[in-house]
């Protein structure tokens, strides 16, 4: 089973897909810390040197390197806004997208210097990037988790509603 945790910066991809990996008994890969390891570079740095496009590049082979893994993927925030990645993600496992508010993504995500987004963007910018994404990750998602809960909540909720997935899909 491969599980790919989406939604914007901050909203616990990775904090929650920890649990749910320990949980399910798989391994989490977060897409982020896996591109850092491939580059040997940060994120500021590809983002500094290469360029965002660069990056969203890859972003998308690291979905499809990652896709055939038994794994949580807990995705960057800009993967599924590649209609090829996102496909390719639904294809071969269940898209899961945890809804958190802005307003608490943005208490997660604000002055964080590893973001390179949030560092060139106001609080009313990343507004405006967070309403253009959530329609996005909508549509890619399998199911749809709301936030509010607690990591462990959340990480309950999400192992639930795979579970439903799975069993809808036989």
């Amino acid at each position: 089973m491969t599980i790919f945790l989406c939604g914007f910066m901050g909203c616990g991809k990775t904090t929650v897909g920890e649990l749910l990996a320990k949980k399910l008994g798989l391994p989490l890969i977060d897409t982020d810390a896996y591109i850092v390891r491939e580059e040997s570079k940060t994120i500021p740095e590809i983002f500094a040197q290469d360029g965002e496009a660069y990056f969203r590049e890859k972003e998308a082979a690291a979905i499809r390197t990652l896709c055939d893994k038994q794994a949580v993927i807990s995705c960057g925030g800009g993967v599924m806004l590649n209609p090829e990645s996102a496909a390719y993600a639904r294809k071969n496992g269940i898209v899961v997208l945890l809804d958190e508010s802005f307003a608490c993504c943005y208490q997660r995500i604000r002055g964080d210097s590893n973001r390179p987004i949030v560092q060139r963007s106001t609080k009313e910018e990343l507004e405006a990037l967070f309403q253009q994404r959530a329609s996005i990750y909508r549509v890619h998602a399998s199911c749809v988790i709301p936030g509010g809960g607690t990591p462990k909540e959340m990480a309950k909720r999400i192992a639930k509603a795979v579970k439903t997935a799975e069993q809808s899909a036989q």
